[in-house]
């Protein structure tokens, strides 16, 4: 994988959706537009949420969706959607941002999730997420120093 988790083209800030189906599709389709997954993915991750419920909440007002590697992932990578108002699946699991996961395999699985859960670990991090206003925000979150680099 890339030393960058993420890049400028894969995070969307202040979109609207009017609920979780809608958010998760958005979610979706910027991993489709930005070349990681395949359309049948995105009704993968719908899918697996209506069957399994909110599963994908990881932490206070952060989501993950997120499906099986043979449901459509052409390339490893995430990308970060970022609502202008919070939605909920139902009373009391809600989330202001979605991190779109596409894992290859289970060990790209894991390498993504140890990055993510170097941001999403502290709540100083969480709030910085859930409130940035800029891409370079987002970018240095997920690409630290990195992101600093040429």
């Amino acid at each position: 994988m890339n030393r960058r988790i993420i890049e400028e083209n894969s995070i969307r800030l202040k979109v609207s959706a009017r609920n979780w189906e809608e958010a998760v599709r958005i979610c979706g389709e910027v991993l489709v537009d930005t070349g990681k997954v395949e359309m049948t993915y995105v009704e993968a991750m719908i899918n697996n949420i209506k069957e399994y419920g909110p599963y994908i909440l990881i932490a206070p007002g952060v989501a993950l969706p997120h499906a099986r590697p043979e449901d459509g992932v052409k390339e490893e990578g995430i990308c970060i959607v970022h609502l202008q108002d919070e939605v909920a699946f139902e009373p009391g699991k809600e989330f202001k941002v979605l991190i779109g996961l596409a894992a290859r395999d289970k060990e790209s699985h894991l390498n993504i999730l140890r990055k993510i859960a170097e941001v999403i670990s502290e709540e100083k991090t969480i709030e910085q997420l859930k409130n940035a206003t800029g891409l370079q925000e987002v970018l240095t979150l997920f690409n630290g120093k990195e992101e600093l680099e040429p």
